[in-house]
């Protein structure tokens, strides 16, 4: 007979919608042809096809190999997986780099584009089984990436995120909203929706980042089959371990969304405005490979507008969704799911330009659902003490029970706010590395420049902030 999946459709999006701590989902897609999408799979379905690779050095810095610091090559992923081999490449894409020193990286590639001559791929994916009827590969996101592959620390503004391991194991670097402070949060380099952390989470540099020894990582590893939910907003970095992987990931729209889109306008046209009146002989890249270009302040302005007008839009509509059932079709669809604008391409795919949906569902509010249903098939993804957590974190390999403990009640709370009264004490000192030998503050550190200046205006909290501002006062 047909396998019974551990949660119903509904079941399981009340826990996506719902729980707001990182999780790993067990035996949920063993029926999805996608569990096959290996590389030499994917190989043959792209059949001679090149797509983008971002390439860095395997040697740990003490600052994070952000996207304006790799370099970049068209491939095949034949001569991907040639090289990934450790064979010598006289020519190709890759001769340059050599294997022992760099890791290769296919990320964020949209499956609607890449595979848009064989739609029927698309159904390999099936997240309605997460109770999302209608999604599929169409909205979903491929990465392929050698061992060491990674992606800087940073948080996603928009939505949450399911990621469905396929081939071979990542190790998940998480923290939470609440440690973002800790984590020195910039939007340099800029793109929209991401919010990058200056600190190397794999090798921090705790002089100059001190607040980092704060955070309380939830390290897990992900293995082929298994489907992590990272809540909105949870910080991550996320490496490759083994020599191949691929996973396949969608981002899931929520109604805050609205209101982070409008912040995400207001950061737009202020790092826009700011680091465009540099001289552009500095140097700086300060714009991500990701964004096509630096907009206008007058389009900026028109994005700010249509950002306003839309929350405004929901909140409405929201009203009325109070009176009567809202669907959850395929077609209504926010660019949650489309995260990144890049740059290989000369357009978003269908259905992912900002601001002109709809919001077809509301969030299942936490007071409503039952006990979680943590057990075999969903697996709470721990935080690690904090005599481990700050430098050299050994992730827990999961082959579903490693990662299986105790649900005490309020451990998560507890540990979270001792820590919490640790950092808001008053005596604390300023770092040795701050201070001349006179005891006053270096005068270095006075010589501020604009990303610094940045780093306090577009703050997350200061950004939030304004963006209720700029609402009460479009709203009276």
């Amino acid at each position: 007979g047909e396998d019974v999946k551990p949660f119903t459709p509904g079941k399981a999006k009340e826990i996506v919608m719902s729980l707001q701590q990182p999780a790993v989902f067990c035996n949920m897609v063993d029926d999805w042809p996608a569990l096959h999408w290996n590389a030499e799979y994917l190989s043959a379905l792209l059949d001679g096809k090149t797509i983008q690779f971002r390439l860095g050095l395997k040697t740990v810095d003490l600052v994070p190999q952000f996207e304006t610091r790799c370099s970049y090559v068209k491939a095949t992923l034949e001569e991907f997986l040639s090289w990934s081999c450790g064979q010598p490449c006289l020519s190709g894409p890759f001769s340059c780099y050599e294997y022992s020193k760099y890791w290769a990286y296919a990320d964020y590639k949209y499956i609607a584009r890449i595979f848009e001559d064989k739609p029927e791929i698309f159904q390999d994916i099936r997240w309605s089984d997460f109770g999302f009827p209608g999604r599929s590969g169409k909205e979903s996101t491929l990465w392929i990436g050698s061992e060491g592959a990674n992606t800087p620390c940073h948080l996603d503004c928009y939505g949450c995120n399911l990621v469905l391991q396929v081939q071979g194991r990542k190790r998940w670097h998480l923290f939470p909203p609440g440690d973002t402070s800790f984590l020195y949060p910039t939007r340099i380099p800029y793109e929209e929706s991401s919010i990058f952390s200056k600190v190397n989470v794999a090798n921090p540099d705790l002089k100059r980042f001190p607040e980092f020894r704060n955070t309380i990582a939830y390290v897990v590893t992900l293995s082929p089959g298994q489907v992590l939910l990272v809540p909105r907003h949870w910080w991550h970095y996320v490496e490759s371990i083994d020599p191949i992987t691929v996973s396949i990931n969608s981002w899931i729209e929520l109604d805050a969304d609205h209101e982070a889109r409008v912040e995400e306008a207001i950061t737009r046209m202020l790092v826009c405005a700011i680091k465009s009146a540099e001289n552009p002989s500095d140097g700086d890249l300060w714009l991500n490979p990701t964004e096509v270009e630096a907009t206008s302040h007058e389009i900026n302005l028109q994005y700010l507008n249509k950002a306003v007008s839309a929350y405004f839009k929901y909140q409405k509509a929201s009203v009325s969704e109070q009176v009567r059932p809202s669907s959850t079709g395929a077609g209504q669809r926010t660019s949650a799911s489309c995260k990144r604008k890049k740059r290989e391409a000369g357009s978003e795919p269908e259905g992912c330009r900002l601001l002109t949906h709809e919001f077809g569902f509301s969030t299942f509010k936490a007071e409503n659902l039952q006990k979680i249903p943590f057990g075999p098939h969903l697996i709470q993804v721990l935080p690690q003490s904090q005599e481990t957590s700050s430098v050299g974190a050994v992730a827990v390999e999961s082959d579903g029970r490693d990662l299986l403990h105790e649900n005490e009640g309020g451990h998560f709370g507890k540990l979270h706010h001792t820590r919490k009264e640790l950092v808001m004490s008053t005596d604390r000192e300023m770092p040795a590395h701050q201070m001349d030998s006179d005891g006053s503050p270096n005068a270095s550190q006075t010589a501020l420049s604009t990303n610094d200046l940045l780093d306090c205006l577009v703050n997350p909290h200061v950004i939030s902030l304004v963006a209720r501002l700029l609402l009460e006062r479009t709203r009276v």
